[in-house]
């Protein structure tokens, strides 16, 4: 079994999405890696996801870091698969995923239903809209005002439209930065 599932980033028009499906046994670690691997991040930076009722997201899944705030509600991400954190939860599941601390991007999670869709191991990708906006440029805010043109920072090799899902190669290892503290 497998789960199909959009994210998207916040405050940013038009949207940038993807959707992918991914094996229901999945942990929320490899839910990151799969969230990196189709939006283009690079993950030089710290991530968790938050869910709850209403909201109030004070449920926290993420690494055990420091930087990761952890509460009485914080369950470690390599520990909690999709499948259980579904349980009985009615279809579309919403919750969030935020990723640099100090741009503060926030990516709406959906988990909208089962899905037949691929075998293996693996995410597969099935679509999406729009490059992943580069890493360390102010978050939403500071992403919207280069587009603008507010900001010269953005290469000219950089076309925010351009999105190709064949590109998109879930597992394979990618040579990661030390982390920043944000």
């Amino acid at each position: 079994m497998r789960y199909l599932i959009k994210t998207f980033l916040y405050q940013i028009e038009p949207v940038i999405w993807r959707r992918f499906s991914i094996p229901a046994e999945a942990t929320f670690k490899d839910l990151h890696d799969a969230i990196q691997q189709a939006m283009g991040w690079e993950d030089r930076h710290w991530h968790e996801f938050r869910h709850g009722k209403g909201k109030r997201l004070l449920d926290v899944i993420g690494p055990d870091h420091e930087e990761v705030e952890k509460g009485e509600n914080f369950q470690e991400e390599s520990k909690v698969t999709l499948k259980d954190f579904v349980g009985r939860r009615h279809f579309p599941i919403r919750f969030l995923y935020r990723y640099d601390f100090k741009d503060e991007w926030v990516h709406e999670m959906v988990i909208e239903k089962k899905s037949e869709e691929g075998e293996g191991d693996l995410p597969i990708l099935l679509e999406g809209e729009r490059a992943c906006p580069p890493e360390d440029c102010g978050g939403a805010f500071g992403y919207m005002q280069a587009l603008n043109g507010d900001l010269m920072w953005l290469d000219d090799a950089y076309d925010p439209e351009h999105f190709d899902p064949g590109e998109v190669t879930f597992g394979k290892k990618r040579r990661r930065r030390k982390k920043s503290h944000s």
